[in-house]
């Protein structure tokens, strides 16, 4: 067997060619240390090596297992995250969040951010890596809040991020005031047929009820008593929650606006504290 077999496994399961070969080359590089450039220069792997990565690729071919999770970690704002099923897989939309997120805080010169639901605390260390703002993260999952803390210790920056277990502000104190709070929450309504990948993915951090809209709303609601005078409250949308979302802000909240994605998806929304 040859790289171009194991490709081919990946490719038979249904998965699109251009993204077989880039998961190889994952595996390849997570398992044997075998780089591009070692492609490049010819150099030869093992039939031990070869086995190990076939297997991989059976892995992620029979019930099609994000290779994040086979290979533990996933790629988020400049940095590997580790990432387990007990959290959902980091992804380009939410670095839209991510991006917006620290431009604010930057600007206003904040300093102490809740992150709402914070599963691999990938918002969050990024958040307090980025910027001089210290990080609550809060999720309601003990599983995700132990891949937060392996990353938070990975990134070297435990004094900056911190994280504590609550079902949304359960937890909080009500002394405890935030310049911003960010949440990517479950968005995804009830009864959606999910894609194979993300059926692997914890069923907490996908869906919600009231379409998806459920999060939202209760955010929306207790927000203001926690955020100090022109505090930020700012949201990843799923596709087509925009408008409700905005309607649920405008009660609370002013200058809401929406961000679109690459591919003009109203994808975050934000506002301050009226």
């Amino acid at each position: 067997m040859n790289i171009q077999a194991i490709t081919k496994i990946l490719t038979d399961a249904g998965i699109e060619e251009t993204e077989a070969k880039r998961e190889v080359s994952m595996l390849l590089e997570h398992f044997c240390g075998y780089t591009e450039i070692d492609k490049i220069r010819g150099k030869e792997l093992s039939s031990e090596q070869i086995s190990l990565i076939a297997e991989k690729a059976e892995l992620r071919a029979s019930d099609r297992i994000p290779i994040q999770y086979i290979i533990g970690e996933a790629w988020f704002m400049g940095e590997y995250f580790k990432v387990t099923p007990d959290v959902l897989i980091p992804r380009d939309e939410t670095e839209i969040l991510v991006r917006e997120a620290i431009r604010v805080i930057k600007e206003n010169n904040f300093k102490e951010v809740l992150d709402i639901g914070t599963g691999s605390g990938c918002i969050a260390c990024t958040v307090a890596k980025q910027t001089n703002a210290v990080v609550l993260g809060v999720d309601i999952s003990s599983g995700a809040l132990r891949v937060a803390l392996d990353n938070v210790t990975k990134l070297g920056i435990n004094n900056r991020a911190v994280f504590r277990k609550s079902d949304l502000f359960e937890k909080v104190r009500e002394d405890e005031q935030f310049d911003m709070i960010v949440s990517n929450p479950p968005y995804i309504p009830v009864g959606t047929e999910l894609e194979p990948e993300l059926k692997h993915e914890p069923k907490i951090a996908l869906f919600a009820e009231e379409n998806g809209l459920q999060l939202y709303r209760k955010i929306v609601s207790e927000a203001p008593k926690h955020l100090n005078p022109n505090g930020w409250l700012i949201f990843e949308l799923g596709i087509g929650e925009a408008e409700s979302v905005k309607a649920f802000m405008n009660e609370y909240f002013e200058e809401v606006n929406v961000i679109k994605d690459l591919a003009g998806i109203d994808r975050v929304i934000y506002g301050k504290l009226i």
